[in-house]
């Protein structure tokens, strides 16, 4: 094994814990961005080009009859191919969380349309499913298995959100394991089926799982209820008869304790297991080779790589499988880095040079890394692991097709997530939509005090009717922490006394009066 640095030449901004790589004609692309896409990437996916030990990002483009796809971490992703031996492939997509922490519980299918020597066009459509269909989560697996010519995917594990009728105040935002069902999704349908086997008594997220014909091994993971990760080994087999599917669960021997583990392939039936926790604060620094057989499968050590100083002495690292044998490892910067929330990248290569040659690869890999901190083990923080999936190759593009994130406005820097007041409770990772009128940005108000700053509306306690009407009449606003100061300063305007004119008496309307002669004729004629 051998273990190198990879510089990041630009954008390293974007890298942060969460995303995923996907692999089209041997080049390597990034989805899932923390942060909504901005104007130079609006789809949200780059191409990850790596020459030279330096990586850039170079954006990618969507046919005009795709859907949108949110920046979606930590989703279950797998290739999907009408046949194990098949050339065309395309990406099943499902989970994730939204940069505003809503969990998905959609599934899309990401495949390569267009290629030319300067721009790749993806297509990406959202299928809509029926019957048992898997809650919104996040830290899962998806594989596809072949059995008696037919295939389905097998959705296993995850986390969710609390169900609302047991959430409370003080944990709104927390989550608990899925349920430990077995979900089988037949695409040609667009129906699922879930299958609860006596065999998986509690919910697991962040294993490791590896699919091959018609059985997935599952192994490891971390079970958030007991906070353990127990030395898991289940073996799945899914049959696909003419009628209802049969699915059989064994528990195997030889498991091993390990979340947020990194699986590569070097060989057809030959796998290397990198990475991961032992616990909470003890990374895993061993590494195995696992075989499969016909039935069977076999894990012993195999020899790590050296380890550098910076990786032995991190408190967390990340990474995940870039094919070919090779993994991308993650660790994070130092504090005094010029540039904010950037990580150091090393490539490590579990097969000499001699063996790195183009291989058809019929088994599926699904592995997801996890989202507790070591430190503290508290979920949806961004010191979270991210998830990279595919393999890193060069692509002949001009340097003129780069994305630059500096050619446009940083959100970071123009005020969005700033600390307004000293009340703030703003943040760009937990912030969901207050008013109706916001999409992925809080709205904000300028404070006409001195030279203006601006704050978030809903710091400042107002209502939408009050904030629409602040921005559309051509009224100063003043924040709660100088309005009263605004108002000492204020000199009273000199009021005018009216002098009010006297009202003009009433006068009295003229009568008519009668003579008595042609009142007595008059009446002699009413009585007549």
């Amino acid at each position: 094994m051998s273990l190198q640095m990879v510089s990041t030449v630009s954008n390293s901004s974007l890298l942060q814990p969460g995303f995923s790589l996907l692999n089209f004609d041997e080049h390597v692309f990034f989805f899932g961005q923390k942060g909504w896409p901005k104007r130079s990437c609006p789809t949200g996916v780059f191409l990850l080009d790596i020459k030279q030990n330096e990586l850039k990002m170079k954006p990618a483009f969507f046919s005009k009859d795709s859907c949108y796809l949110p920046p979606l971490r930590y989703p279950a992703l797998c290739m999907l191919r009408s046949d194990a031996g098949a050339d065309e492939y395309q990406y099943i997509i499902h989970g994730g969380k939204t940069p505003n922490n809503d969990l998905s519980d959609k599934i899309y299918f990401m495949s390569l349309v267009n290629k030319t020597s300067k721009r790749m066009t993806f297509q990406c459509v959202e299928k809509d499913l029926g019957g048992d269909v898997p809650e919104a989560r996040y830290g899962h697996t998806i594989n596809v298995v072949h059995s008696r010519g037919k295939s389905v995917a097998v959705l296993f594990g995850g986390r969710s959100y609390t169900p609302l009728a047991q959430r409370t105040t003080e944990k709104w935002n927390s989550v608990v394991d899925c349920l430990p069902s077995v979900f089988l999704i037949d695409f040609e349908f667009g129906c699922c089926t879930s299958y609860i086997l006596p065999e998986l008594q509690d919910g697991l997220s962040f294993h490791v799982s590896i699919a091959r014909d018609d059985t997935i091994y599952i192994l490891g993971g971390h079970s958030l209820q007991n906070n353990t990760r127990p030395p898991n080994l289940y073996k799945l087999k899914i049959d696909l008869p003419l009628g209802s599917p049969a699915v059989t669960c064994t528990i195997l021997p030889g498991g091993i304790s390990v979340s947020s583990a990194i699986v590569t392939q070097i060989s057809d039936t030959e796998f290397v297991l990198v990475g991961g926790y032992h616990s909470d604060s003890q990374k895993r620094l061993v590494c195995n080779t696992i075989v499969l057989g016909d039935s069977r499968i076999e894990i012993v050590e195999s020899v790590s790589p050296e380890w550098t100083p910076d990786i032995k002495h991190c408190r967390m690292w990340f990474g995940c499988d870039m094919g070919k044998g090779s993994v991308l490892l993650g660790i994070p910067g130092a504090n005094k880095q010029i540039i904010p929330d950037a990580n150091y990248f090393y490539i490590l290569r579990c097969k000499g040079a001699e063996e790195d040659k183009e291989e058809e690869l019929i088994t599926q890999i699904c592995s997801q890394t996890s989202s507790e901190d070591p430190g503290d083990s508290t979920p949806f923080e961004d010191s979270e692991e991210f998830c990279f999936s595919a393999e890193a190759n060069s692509f002949d593009a001009e340097d003129a097709d780069t994305y630059n994130e500096d050619d446009e406005e940083d959100e970071s820097e123009t005020g969005y997530w700033i600390t307004c007041c000293a009340s703030c409770n703003i943040d760009i990772n937990t912030w969901v939509p207050f008013y109706s009128t916001e999409l992925n940005k809080p709205a904000m108000i300028l404070c006409s005090s001195g030279a203006g700053h601006w704050v978030h509306a809903q710091c400042m306690d107002l209502s939408e009717t009050m904030l629409l009407h602040l921005s559309e009449a051509n009224v100063k606003y003043f924040c709660n922490k100088h309005v009263d100061l605004n108002k000492g300063l204020q000199t009273p305007q000199k009021l005018m006394c009216l002098r009010k004119p006297p009202m003009k008496p009433l006068r009295k309307k003229k009568t008519m009066k009668l003579p008595k002669s042609a009142k007595k004729s008059f009446l002699r004629r009413l009585f007549e």
